[in-house]
């Protein structure tokens, strides 16, 4: 179908919801269903733009046009789901750099903490590693932009640019007088999917970020490199660890890639089904598995989703491997990208993700936060309904992958979370680090550390409130100017109550201390060396050494993928 493209701005509505129809297989309905949906369409097209160039012309103030119209695509696609979005041409570029996992920078992860921009992550081999840009250095200017005040993403696009132009970084380093200013030039960064490869015992790990263009492959590098290590020291692998925590998903076919580097050539991992059921569409792997036969574990958890649970139900439920973790998000839709003009795109759910067995991934959310009701809604699903794995195990519903073990990660105390929203582990490991040259041969005082850490809360008039410390202090000040007997009694009471509540957060302070102890010194760690830091996290992770302990029990192993 040829489009023509008129240059009136409302136009633009248009060919969105043209672009819709045509993708969602309007044609597959009867002609004079169709008929009526067309008209139906044409004639809503019509009422929308007579709508836009009312308000546009005749409002009491002046309008944006350009942002009005956009505003109108978003508040229209918000009534359906939050991956049907519409992208600008800026917002165009940065998916691609998403799904390809490169872009053109120098070589920094930043972040915002206790609302200043900080380097929290340096790639190896990068401009920025090479001119001695660290991690915990505060970022003050980008060329002659002022970093104060300014959103995260704003400043990622001050740092990007073209390769092989010019970029300075101005930076407020802990121990240090004066700012430092790195000239750096810019070049393409690729980013590696697998953030950690290594061998625990003779069990190889992989840590597994997303799902993007050059994965699998990266994936099946990794697992070479690992394997020939471990022969190299007389320790042949002997199990796998992939884990797929907190990884967002990416690429379908990627997703199939991935699993295809532990399953059989041509075994089904996933089909897609949008709109009409008859055309179902199915993803079987096409390449002989890398690692064919040594036990495997994938780990997930809430925050494992689309492509992560593709990877994770076809490796359940074809008993290739054991799931351990706790439910994925259930994120289980298909999102095809249309071109639109002027650079601009629609990336629309299209199609669900169902896993071998035929189980749906996709978890009933209530996302429409319209006022209208503009979607025909299934009836929801059972959330017990079962299904069987290739050797006849149970699996269950409901949306997302429920694991075969569940277990929890660790999980962040209230006192060590208002410690890290306030951004102190950070910063003191940035103090630390401006007084070492190297972390301490022996390894760190951990006594001499938290005494250190405590001097450093209350030079940075760090205090900690419980919630219900919180409420009573609303409750003091609705009392204060309050006359008669019973306002004084009732603040003899509160002020009891709060000395009770202080003593419980110092006892909840005293029951974190070690965890916090653990954090601080990894955060520490990882200042000076991210690598390091990560394994020592990983040895630690109550999840990982469930894992181990399976794959090194053979016969539970097989208890597990047992019927």
């Amino acid at each position: 179908m040829k489009l023509k493209v008129i240059k009136r701005p409302y136009q633009r509505m248009i060919l969105v919801l043209v672009s819709v129809l045509v993708c969602t297989g309007t044609a597959m309905k009867p002609a004079e269903n169709r008929e009526s949906e067309y008209f139906s369409i044409a004639k809503n097209i019509d009422l929308l733009g007579e709508v836009y160039r009312g308000v546009s012309e005749n409002y009491v103030d002046g309008i944006n046009t350009a942002e009005f119209m956009y505003a109108g695509i978003d508040g229209m696609l918000e009534t359906l789901d939050p991956y049907t979005v519409f992208l600008d041409e800026k917002e165009s570029v940065e998916l691609g750099e998403l799904t390809s996992g490169q872009y053109a920078g120098v070589g920094v992860r930043i972040a915002k903490i206790a609302g200043d921009i900080y380097i929290v992550s340096v790639i190896d081999g990068a401009p920025a590693s090479k001119s001695g840009l660290r991690v915990g250095d505060r970022v003050v200017m980008v060329d002659e932009h002022s970093i104060e005040g300014k959103e995260l993403d704003e400043v990622k696009t001050f740092i990007k640019g073209l390769p092989g132009s010019d970029v300075t970084l101005s930076v407020e380093r802990y121990g240090q007088k004066k700012n430092m200013r790195f000239r750096l030039t810019r070049q393409e960064v690729r980013v590696n999917s697998i953030r950690y490869a290594g061998l625990f015992g003779t069990v190889g790990y992989f840590e597994m970020n997303t799902f993007g263009n050059r994965s699998a492959s990266e994936l099946s590098q990794a697992i070479h490199e690992i394997n020939v290590a471990a022969r190299i020291n007389n320790r042949p692998m002997e199990g796998v660890i992939l884990d797929l925590r907190n990884n967002p998903g990416g690429l379908l076919d990627v997703a199939v890639d991935v699993s295809g580097l532990f399953v059989d050539k041509g075994s089904q991992v996933v089909s897609t089904i949008g709109r009409y059921p008859e055309k179902e569409t199915g993803y079987q792997t096409q390449r002989v598995p890398v690692v064919r036969r040594l036990p495997l574990a994938v780990l997930i958890n809430e925050n494992s989703a689309s492509a992560s649970e593709i990877v994770a139900g076809a490796i359940q439920e074809l008993d290739r491997g054991v799931i351990i973790g706790d439910r994925s998000y259930g994120k289980g839709s298909v999102q095809s990208v249309i071109g639109l003009p002027y650079d601009c795109k629609l990336k629309m759910t299209t199609a669900k993700y169902y896993t071998p067995s035929g189980r749906l991934i996709q978890k009933q959310h209530d996302w429409t936060g319209g006022v209208r009701e503009v979607m025909e809604r299934p009836e929801k699903p059972e959330d017990e309904e079962i299904f069987y794995t290739r050797n006849g195990r149970k699996v269950y519903g409901g949306g997302g992958i429920l694991p075969d073990i569940r277990i929890e990660g660790d999980t962040l105390g209230k006192y060590q979370a208002a410690l890290r929203k306030a951004g102190m582990l950070f910063r003191y490991a940035n103090k630390f680090r401006a007084s070492n040259d190297s972390l301490p041969a022996g390894g760190i005082d951990r006594s001499a550390m938290m005494a250190d850490f405590e001097r450093f809360l209350e030079h940075e008039d760090f205090s900690y409130s419980t919630e219900p410390e919180l409420l009573m202090d609303d409750v003091k000040k609705k009392l204060r100017g309050q006359s008669g007997g019973l306002a004084g009694k009732i603040e003899t009471l509160v002020d009891s109550l709060e000395s009770e509540m202080k003593i419980l957060a110092g006892k909840q302070k005293v029951k974190e201390s070690e965890n916090i102890a653990l954090a601080l010194e990894q955060e520490i760690m990882r200042h000076f060396d991210e690598e390091a830091a990560r394994k020592s996290s990983i040895e630690r992770d109550p999840v990982v050494k469930k894992a181990l302990a399976i794959l090194q029990d053979s016969k539970e192993y097989r208890k597990i993928l047992s019927p």
